[in-house]
């Protein structure tokens, strides 16, 4: 009999939809739950789930919802907006939290909620989809390699896929913020793309450049490494132009400018479709060295980011619901090792 002790939040939205397919491969019968009844029931119908409508402001809703429930799925963003209210309730009923977040800001947030998980006995796990769970286990498995190492490089690049809605959205809120990496254990800003190369993924070079990615803040705990930097791929000539941005930052912040944006997100499909995603792939490299210029270097290939989020928060919660589970604030790696990204459909080492 399927678990029905997985509560999925935003399971109208297209990764939701995605996990939401999957859980039955893992034994799981979430209850889907998001805003809107209209949005909800003809998936649960269309699955045999059960469901809930949760307005996620209305703190007693929620708390009602998870009254009961071992472990939330929480894939309803933007997570600047509704990560907080999640974990009070979370907190509240003695339910493990993990989302798909890939937020820097919302990484911080979350971390000062340790004490009081520890003190309840549950895990808050943010990034357990692509942000951050196959660079996170790249930067635990150099680390293992390069125990002193004190820099840490990540990179990864999607090809063949595209983008959601509800990332798109996500992005065009950080319009105009620049990029940000870590200095001897600081995050600092600095200009989005401020570095760029070219990275050998093994299937094929690429070039990328530096972005404020999860990692930067989540790769530090994992590792402890105390300089880190992200980078994605990107054509060489749109590197050239986005150093430009710095320039017209202050348009690109401009709340109409934004809406603009926002309404050709939204006359667009809501994501990659099926067959989009059966061809796509993502790779990840990463390299560290120490402060004797010793270096080490790995990559690998792993599902398109959706795919791979899908997957991996389910994976993640079947530990959860197994009681396999730390207590407290924790990074995908730093909890189930650098193994992990391998337990996932797709994962091909080179």
């Amino acid at each position: 009999m399927p678990s029905i002790s997985v509560l999925l939040y935003g399971a109208n939205g297209y990764t939701g939809v995605l996990i939401a397919k999957y859980a039955t491969q893992y034994g799981l019968q979430p209850i889907l739950a998001g805003r809107r009844e209209e949005a909800i029931k003809p998936l649960a119908n269309e699955l045999n789930f059960p469901y809930k409508v949760i307005e996620i402001n209305n703190a007693d809703q929620l708390k009602d919802a998870l009254n009961g429930i071992k472990a939330v799925i929480h894939a309803a963003g933007p997570f600047a907006d509704t990560a907080r209210q999640m974990i009070g309730a979370c907190l509240q009923t003695g339910t493990h939290y993990l989302d798909i977040n890939g937020d820097i800001s919302v990484f911080e947030m979350i971390k000062p909620y340790d004490a009081a998980a520890k003190e309840k006995n549950i895990m808050l796990l943010p990034g357990a989809g692509f942000d951050v769970v196959p660079t996170d286990c790249m930067a635990l498995r150099l680390k293992n390699k390069l125990p002193d190492a004190t820099h840490l490089k990540l990179a990864f690049a999607s090809i063949g896929g595209g983008v959601s809605h509800g990332t798109a959205m996500t992005m065009v809120s950080k319009l105009g913020y620049g990029g940000a990496a870590r200095e001897n254990g600081k995050i600092v800003k600095q200009p989005l793309g401020k570095h760029g190369m070219w990275v050998d993924f093994g299937e094929k070079k690429l070039f990328v450049m530096s972005i404020p990615w999860g990692d930067v803040f989540t790769a530090y705990y994992t590792t402890g490494i105390p300089n880190i930097q992200v980078y994605t791929a990107i054509k060489p000539g749109i590197y050239k132009m986005m150093k430009l941005q710095a320039s017209f930052n202050w348009l690109l912040k401009m709340e109409w400018m934004k809406n603009i944006i926002r309404k050709k997100i939204k006359s667009r499909a809501a994501g990659p479709s099926d067959e989009m995603r059966s061809k796509a792939k993502s790779f990840i490299w990463g390299e560290v060295r120490n402060e004797r210029e010793e270096a080490v270097s790995d990559h690998f290939t792993c599902a398109d980011g959706y795919t791979l989020t899908a997957h991996s928060c389910l994976v993640i919660a079947k530990k959860v619901l197994q009681e396999n589970f730390k207590p407290g604030y924790q990074t995908p790696a730093a909890c189930y090792g650098e193994e992990l990204v391998k337990e996932i459909p797709g994962t091909v080492e080179r």
